[in-house]
């Protein structure tokens, strides 16, 4: 599996991350993660909507709480045919619980601990601590990547506002 040093640090540490570079343009690709329910999901369902997909390392910890509740309040003024994802090795039964006491209606969580699929898929796996890098994904509605953001500090949030001007060009 290819390795990308450098592009990710934690508190100033760098971190490798495992998988391919998803790039603005390049089909969006499959991968299968996991509902709060329990079941399989496969990105392609969600084929016919634009996708922001935000990967995260934990929303038990505070910028990855703050982004998902920002997300979820975008989520009203984007409309039905925008979906937003938050990905990450949280357990689904954790990522239940969370939404249940944040209140999350307008994000659909989803749990990549199985097989690490969307992270290798989107090469945001960090090697050192099996966690997904802070990363926003815009997909549109025939799945192909029309925005990226890599925040090259985990402890930092990721640009709102580009993420959203991007789906807003799309829909």
């Amino acid at each position: 599996m290819k390795e990308r040093a450098g592009l990710v640090t934690m508190k100033g540490n760098p971190l490798v991350l495992l998988g391919e570079e998803v790039k603005v343009g390049n089909a969006a690709p499959e991968f299968t993660v996991v509902a709060n329910d329990l079941k399989p999901v496969k990105f392609s369902s969600f084929r016919g909507k634009v996708c922001i997909i935000s990967s995260v390392p934990s929303l038990d910890t505070p910028i990855c709480d703050m982004s998902t509740r920002r997300f979820n309040q975008e989520a009203a003024d984007l409309g039905p045919n925008v979906a937003i994802l938050t990905i990450s090795m949280d357990l689904p039964f954790a990522q239940a619980r969370w939404c249940g006491t944040a209140g999350i209606t307008g994000v659909q969580t989803l749990s990549d601990h199985r097989d690490a699929s969307f992270g290798t898929a989107y090469g945001v796996l960090l090697k050192e601590l099996r966690l997904l890098a802070r990363a926003v994904f815009v997909v549109d509605r025939d799945g192909i990547v029309r925005y990226v953001e890599l925040v090259d500090e985990i402890a930092k949030e990721p640009d709102y506002d580009a993420a959203l001007e991007a789906v807003k060009k799309l829909t």
